[in-house]
């Protein structure tokens, strides 16, 4: 399920679209009224939708946009006069005065193109550098050496520590050797 992060400047209109978010069966994970706390709402998730508004006491939607991981996407709701003509690039935007069938039909569209680009990414995995193979390499010798495990048992093992932890092979790989002593 995609997670969702509903901003909007008033505390008021972020919950009523919260609750109509919720309503249609969207996970909504956090509810902000400043850009600050987008940013920080965001350090915790792997990726989603933000659903906001125009402008934060703080900053602009762009400011957000620019800030926000990749795997973010962003969902404006504002006066089309608020776009002087040219509609921001890398972004969805819906019009005000708001229509829920507009909103959910758009998140749903947002949600599966981010499942496709998912899907994507996991079948088309990057290719790893010369440099990051040597590391997996070594922390696999390091583990078969002092912890008399298989090549295949050594990969596994850090394969298995980089998903339990959230972060990829080849940092795993470095916390194994600089563990190690090596």
């Amino acid at each position: 399920m995609t997670n969702i992060v509903v901003a909007f400047s008033r505390q008021g209109d972020a919950k009523n679209i919260k609750n109509i978010l919720m309503r249609s069966g969207f996970q909504v994970v956090a509810v902000c009224t400043s850009g600050s706390q987008v940013l920080s709402s965001l350090e915790d998730l792997s990726g989603g939708i933000v659903v906001s508004g125009y402008r934060f006491e703080d900053m602009m939607y762009q400011e957000i946009r620019e800030c926000m991981p990749e795997s973010f996407d962003m969902l404006l709701v504002a006066l089309p006069s608020r776009f002087e003509g040219e509609m921001p690039r890398d972004m969805v935007c819906l019009p005000m005065p708001l229509k829920v069938h507009d909103l959910v039909e758009t998140l749903e569209m947002m949600c599966r193109s981010q499942v496709k680009r998912k899907r994507r990414m996991r079948e088309n995995p990057s290719v790893r550098s010369e440099r990051e193979l040597q590391i997996i390499a070594r922390a696999k010798v390091l583990l078969m050496e002092r912890n008399r495990m298989s090549e295949r048992e050594a990969h596994r093992y850090i394969q298995k520590c980089s998903m339990d932890s959230g972060t990829n092979m080849v940092e795993t790989a470095q916390m194994v050797i600089r563990l190690s002593g090596g």
